[in-house]
């Protein structure tokens, strides 16, 4: 061994001799094999029990969904007789008789149209004016800017229910109630002070220089939004939308005000069909059911980018 080995390994033994005598002041013993092994076995059995408590919450938060559709699945005198529930252990009882007569019902079909023609527009025009506003908002100097923009944070705090008279008076005036248009700019209304908020603090995070240095490229306000801000806000943007789009289509309070009885969306065709003395189940389930999984199908259809925005505007 030569005298270059021989001082290594002197070296080392004087850094373990050194730990083991601060482990020792420290009154840390060993760590032993079965105390490792038991703090793996008491970690995995509380990560096992927290999976199992997520499992079993989310299966009582499915319970109302399963339940729907399964009753969507039977017939009137099925759904008389006996709870839901008993479908799992006779599945032969299973039938499509329900939905065939909801296809055949020209108001439950012609209202899934009309909420439609009343979601996608309310919805498209909130999103583009909304990022129009909040790229105005972040990065474009104006008189009283600032001032406007608390202007717009101050109409969250005013409640829906605060302006239909009011509104429902302006519209009859200028020949827009009962109208489905009438219900998309009321939607619109009420939407851009929350899409302008959003927005507007999500492009304000955007990086000066990056928009200085396209600016110096020659590229206009117009440009720089469609090129630049518009595919760095898709996270937020479509966020706004998955939001917009729920509120719409679940809407039922303004659609009951503000439109007619050829212009109801499928909330209120559906509160319709409610008789004096019962229920219609055989036409509530299905268009129940529908009316909901057209959201849910939306919605996981942009699940990563509604992750996205929300975990960004967390870290910002």
């Amino acid at each position: 061994m030569t005298a270059q080995e021989q001082g290594q390994a002197q070296a080392r033994t004087q850094a373990q001799e050194r730990s083991g005598a601060v482990a020792k002041a420290a009154g840390a013993g060993p760590v032993t094999a079965e105390r490792s092994l038991g703090a793996r076995l008491a970690q995995g059995v509380s990560g096992g029990l927290v999976r199992v408590f997520l499992l079993i919450v989310g299966l009582f938060w499915l319970m109302p969904t399963i339940g729907l559709l399964l009753s969507s699945l039977r017939t009137p005198q099925d759904m008389a007789a006996d709870g839901w529930w008993k479908v799992l252990t006779e599945p032969s009882r299973l039938t499509f008789e329900s939905y065939e007569q909801l296809l055949q019902n020209g108001d439950i079909t012609g209202s899934l149209v009309n909420t439609a023609l009343i979601t996608v527009p309310a919805t498209v025009l909130v999103v583009v004016i909304g990022s129009l506003a909040g790229y105005a908002f972040a990065w474009m100097e104006f008189p009283g800017r600032d001032w406007w923009f608390l202007g717009v944070v101050g109409l969250l705090v005013v409640p829906v229910q605060v302006a239909l008279i009011p509104i429902a008076e302006l519209f009859g005036k200028i020949g827009l109630f009962g109208s489905i248009v009438g219900v998309i700019l009321f939607h619109v209304g009420f939407g851009l002070p929350f899409a302008v908020f959003l927005l507007r603090n999500f492009f304000a995070e955007i990086p000066k220089e990056l928009l200085e240095a396209a600016r110096l490229d020659g590229a206009g306000e117009l440009r720089l939004f469609a090129r630049v801000v518009m595919p760095l806000g898709g996270p937020a943007i479509a966020s706004l939308g998955i939001f917009q789009f729920l509120w719409v289509w679940n809407d039922m309070l303004v659609a009951l005000i503000f439109t007619d009885s050829g212009n109801q969306p499928i909330t209120v065709a559906l509160q319709t069909q409610v008789r004096q003395f019962g229920n219609n189940v055989d036409v509530l389930a299905p268009g129940a059911f529908i009316s909901m999984v057209i959201p849910l199908v939306v919605f996981f259809a942009f699940q990563r980018q509604f992750v996205s925005g929300v975990m960004a505007g967390a870290v910002k």
